[in-house]
């Protein structure tokens, strides 16, 4: 599969390009800006783009109106299809947000039934009660997404609305070209949904992607051969922040060997999730490391643990965002991306872990753990790398069984001499790769 082997890049577009929150009609081609942005994805060394809604919504994206017609702020499906098309000229992938939960208050189907009530052929298409109210008082009573009531649960055991989204999947394959799908809160949707999902898929286009968002759990409940290919790594989300603001490497590291360890018990041996430091939905990372010298090592952990390294737009030169400011303060807009030395970093992590199929499918050993340093190793046939991450202001002399003296660094290119130890200057981390 290629997203095993790709470096993803998301973008929130109504944030990114500057569209009003509120959905005035007016037509702008906003995401034309993407393709601007080109030459800043092939520098870092992305992939893959996985767009957030940009389909016609209420609002914020997720509260959708129309699955088959692009945000009027942001253009037109012909603006898109011209960003898809120069995207894949570029080698790099296309994923979208896949809204199958839920609709907005201003969805057709929904709207129809407001107004004709009983008579409305869509009255099916939603979990409703015409013998109560609702926070909007329409008259009726209907199922929103846990208690929010701008988004209308689908009735995704309803033929009809099945078929419909299926086929507004097939016409985003027809039309654009995508090469997979993020499906929103996954772990809400309709299993047998999710199963007829990833078999239409399968039939339409080869190693069409399907990542789903969960956020706690196992994870294998919708990430198996029946559904998802992928799904968000939540738990070493968590664990990576909390592990460097408390100086305790344990945290993560524990994570990681419960999901990828070599027992056989191990949770998810051989998997790909998603591995990220922020997204549109939680607190930027800058503004959630209490120390800034640990930023650059949280983002050398999400390109050497196993899963696939995802950045969202913004992070890459360190912008700040908030989670209490309200999702906006997460998703800005940005005339143009910026260049500093986190995103020299992040860029040499990404072609090293290109390069390397021990970080692509390797697996998972500790060697060496402390609360402020650890080594890991990826082994995958005969290759083997080995990460090291110093998490103090002192420099640390690892002992251990390297099964090596000397290793390049994948980040930097130099050559590390560790035959009297491992030497680790303060706030470093190193991809080595023996020779």
């Amino acid at each position: 599969m290629w997203a095993n082997e790709s470096v993803f890049y998301q973008i929130y577009p109504l944030g990114m390009t500057g569209a009003p929150f509120e959905n005035d009609g007016v037509l702008e081609h906003r995401i034309l800006k993407v393709i601007d942005w080109i030459p800043h994805f092939k520098k870092l060394g992305i992939n893959a783009i996985y767009f957030s809604p940009l389909f016609e919504s209420d609002t914020h994206g997720y509260n959708t109106r129309d699955y088959r017609m692009i945000d009027k702020r942001l253009g037109t499906n012909e603006d898109f299809k011209k960003v898809c098309e120069e995207l894949h000229k570029e080698g790099i992938k296309v994923i979208l947000d896949g809204v199958f939960n839920h609709v907005g208050r201003g969805f057709f189907g929904f709207k129809d039934v407001l107004e004709k009530r009983f008579d409305s052929q869509y009255k099916d298409w939603f979990n409703i009660s015409f013998d109560g109210n609702s926070n909007y008082n329409d008259g009726l009573w209907y199922e929103g997404w846990e208690g929010n009531y701008d988004l209308v649960k689908l009735n995704l055991r309803n033929e009809n609305v099945v078929n419909y989204l299926l086929e507004s999947v097939k016409f985003w394959i027809d039309e654009f070209g995508i090469d997979g799908l993020r499906l929103d809160v996954a772990y809400m949707v309709d299993r047998d949904f999710l199963k007829r999902l990833r078999s239409a898929c399968d039939s339409w286009k080869e190693e069409f992607f399907l990542v789903g968002e969960i956020l706690g759990g196992d994870y294998k409940v919708i990430m198996n051969d029946e559904m998802c290919h992928s799904a968000t790594n939540y738990e070493c989300y968590k664990g990576i922040h909390s592990s460097f603001n408390s100086y305790n490497l344990f945290e993560i590291v524990h994570s990681l060997m419960r999901q990828f360890g070599p027992e056989n018990w191990t949770l998810y041996k051989g998997a790909h999730l998603f591995s990220f430091v922020d997204n549109h939905d939680v607190t930027r990372a800058a503004s959630i490391v209490q120390n800034p010298e640990h930023l650059k090592l949280m983002y050398a952990f999400i390109f050497g643990m196993p899963g696939i390294p995802i950045i969202y737009y913004g992070s890459e030169w360190g912008v700040k965002g908030d989670k209490s400011q309200g999702d906006p303060a997460l998703r800005p807009a940005f005339d143009k991306p910026e260049w500093n030395e986190l995103t020299d970093y992040i860029a040499a992590l990404a072609k090293a872990w290109k390069g390397e199929k021990a970080l692509h499918y390797g697996d998972f050993k500790s060697l060496v753990l402390n609360n402020k340093q650890c080594i890991f190793e990826r082994k995958f046939e005969d290759e083997r790398i080995m990460i090291a991450v110093n998490a103090e202001e002192n420099p640390f002399t690892a002992h251990f069984d390297a099964q090596a003296g000397r290793a390049h660094d994948l980040i930097t290119g130099e050559e590390i001499d560790f035959g009297g130890g491992l030497e680790l200057p303060p706030y470093t981390a190193y991809i080595l790769k023996p020779f």
